[in-house]
């Protein structure tokens, strides 16, 4: 298993729909900053908003990338998202099998450049 320290990262972050995702998903893969978006089914969230709970059907992404492009990445995904607060939670993963933090270095080159 590869660690943390070896490079692979996630970003959780719901978007208001599968068109929005879709979009900024290219986004991110054009610009280098992920390998990859997980788009999943639309999916109930329940939340707290100026003091109100909120119910709301959204589309749920999970964004796979390096260690090393995750505050990039997290940046970046603020600036295309659609939502004025959107909910963007980036993490170094403990653990992943070797071929996919091989497979994210050579998607990714590895390094914090990416294409803006």
């Amino acid at each position: 298993m590869t660690r943390a320290e070896d490079g692979a990262a996630l970003i959780w972050c719901p978007f208001p729909d599968r068109d929005s995702a879709r979009a900024v998903a290219g986004q991110m893969l054009d610009h280098g900053h992920i390998a990859c978006a997980n788009i999943i089914a639309a999916i109930e969230s329940v939340f707290l908003w100026q003091g109100e709970r909120e119910t709301g059907t959204e589309t749920g992404v999970l964004f796979k990338t390096t260690a090393a492009r995750l505050t990039i990445a997290v940046e970046q995904l603020g600036k295309l998202h659609p939502y004025d607060t959107p909910a963007i939670i980036g993490w170094h993963c403990d653990a992943a099998h070797p071929a996919t933090g091989a497979w994210l270095a050579a998607a990714l080159g590895g390094g914090a450049q990416a294409k803006d």
